[in-house]
């Protein structure tokens, strides 16, 4: 039995050829549909080159098991969510590596509900029985039936259900799909928007599909990949501009001069959004970046939750408190009414509305920025993370407020506060610096930090 590296902590990733081929891709098919004892199943995938094969391997796989297949063709992972909620299948899966390089392919899985799988609802189990790789004859009665239209319009009709169209005004947007799995998807929502006589307008870039990725694996979180969107925004002086990656589960946020809007700025100003429409509600948020979100929040009269950073964290937070809306710093944004899962279109559109309600993204962020400047996710690359983190720890202690460990080291230092997380996968820590109304106090304890973490 040979053990299969393309298994990670919440879905499946990994090279081509070396931890993930169609064989794999095959036995893993299997494996879902017997672990999980699913008949229902609903399989998208993105635009890369590998994905149609992979997609068709795992298709074969769920008929060989007696599964029907609703096959979404390209779509994004989001779409994958939506689908299986919407025709209550009893799972689903979106073959897809997001950002991820070239070389590269995953998948995305989750349960009945939209529920995501972790090691504890299947993965193991799933794992196991591909590794084992002993499932014998084929079943009766499985078939791939194509239900991508259906699904897309209904899919759209959702995502368009979260604004109020008689509140939008006149607003030029920019949107670079990056040439990932985006661009047809956009495009049906704005073809439905220009229906209800929307008085969006729209440019677009790198907006065709295109698996050899001509510009670049669409990551807009990387700083190399942001100057496109930048100078796309400014030369067609655009009111905002958005980005997203591959499969466009996360969407960025650029205001009308092309500056990127950092992701905790923006889960603010979701939360702030829905507040208004749901006073009272519940938000949650993740542990790297909280007090500017927190602030809002409790002035909205809404109440923040913090959870652990990841999505299988944020959405079961999300089911567990029946919030409205889950934010990552990370651009990853989740919605109740979306299954409790992320959308990278849900957000723009609300970003859009609360512009044409408050003004420019620009002025809406420029007061949270100078509230509650914040460093950004800094990663350090280091031979002991845990020792590094050690001494960071017996630095800080002893003149701390409060230590939160939900996710890494939090320690709250009255004017500001740092989060130190070190990776699941890789020798790499990574820290989140804030403060209050001072913004040398952020880079003060970025170089304090820094120095202890590379004492060799």
């Amino acid at each position: 039995m040979s053990a299969l590296t393309c298994f990670k902590a919440y879905d499946i990733r990994g090279r081509l050829g070396v931890d993930l081929d169609e064989e794999i891709a095959y036995r893993i098919g299997r494996a879902f549909a017997r672990a999980l004892g699913a008949k229902r199943i609903v399989l998208g995938r993105d635009v890369r080159a590998s994905s149609e094969s992979l997609a068709t391997q795992v298709a074969q796989a769920l008929v060989a098991e007696g599964c029907d297949v609703l096959d979404l063709g390209l779509s994004g992972t989001e779409e994958m969510y939506f689908a299986t909620t919407h025709f209550a299948a009893d799972a689903g899966i979106c073959v897809t590596a997001s950002h991820n390089p070239m070389d590269y392919n995953g998948m995305k899985m989750v349960r009945a509900g939209s529920a995501p799988l972790d090691a504890a609802s299947g993965l193991t189990s799933i794992k196991a029985l591909a590794e084992e790789n002993a499932f014998g004859g084929t079943a009766d009665g499985g078939t791939v039936r194509d239900v991508a239209a259906e699904a897309r319009a209904a899919y759209v009709e959702r995502v368009i259900s979260f604004v109020d169209i008689s509140a939008l005004r006149p607003l030029k947007i920019l949107v670079n799909a990056g040439h990932g799995a985006a661009g047809p998807t956009f495009d049906a929502i704005a073809a439905k928007l220009r229906a209800l006589r929307s008085p969006l307008a729209f440019e677009r870039l790198y907006h065709a599909p295109d698996g050899s990725f001509p510009q670049g694996i669409p990551n807009p979180l990387l700083p190399e990949n942001q100057p496109a969107t930048a100078e796309a925004v400014r030369a067609c002086n655009a009111d905002f501009g958005v980005a997203w990656d591959g499969d466009f589960d996360r969407c960025f946020f650029f205001d009308h001069e092309g500056r990127f809007i950092d992701g905790e700025y923006v889960v603010g100003l979701l939360a702030e959004a829905f507040l208004t429409k749901d006073p009272g509600a519940r938000i949650i948020h993740d542990p790297r970046i909280i007090w500017n979100t927190q602030d809002l929040v409790t002035k909205a009269g809404g109440t923040a939750i913090q959870a652990r950073t990841g999505h299988a964290f944020i959405k079961q937070a999300l089911r567990d408190h029946d919030a409205v809306y889950g934010g990552e710093m990370s651009a990853h944004h989740y919605f109740r009414d979306f299954c409790s899962c992320d959308s990278g279109m849900i957000p723009w559109l609300l970003i859009a509305e609360l512009v044409s309600r408050s003004g420019p993204l620009a002025e809406l962020v420029a007061d949270r920025q100078a509230a509650f400047p914040s460093s950004g996710e800094i990663n350090f690359k280091l031979s002991d993370p845990p020792a590094a983190i050690e001494r960071v720890r017996a630095r800080f202690e002893p003149d701390a407020r409060s230590i939160d460990e939900t996710d890494g080291l939090g320690i709250d230092l009255g004017t500001w506060r740092f989060n130190l997380r070190s990776s699941n996968t890789e020798p790499i820590v990574r820290l989140n610096v804030e403060a209050r109304e001072d913004a040398a106090l952020v880079d003060k304890g970025v170089v304090e930090i820094r120095q202890l973490l590379e004492i060799d």
